[in-house]
């Protein structure tokens, strides 16, 4: 069970840290814009997901706090 809580905490850090470093993702998708017959026309459009910083936060201070706990077990 000790095990199981720390490996828990190290990834809530290292979704914390990665979190704030860069506060969001991008992807892309491509999406049809003109389909007559044999003429297609695609376009490639970005999405942002912002990732607020508290969120960030409170995954590292949580990972913290579950690594504290877990070492004192």
């Amino acid at each position: 069970m000790k095990s199981g809580v720390l490996i828990i905490a190290i990834v809530l850090i290292a979704i914390g840290v990665v979190s704030l470093a860069y506060q969001g993702f991008t992807y892309t998708t491509r999406e049809k814009i003109v389909d007559l017959g044999p003429i297609k026309a695609t376009a490639d459009k970005k999405h942002t997901v912002p990732l607020p910083p508290i969120l960030g936060g409170l995954a590292l201070a949580g990972g913290v706090v579950l690594l504290v706990v877990g070492a004192r077990r």
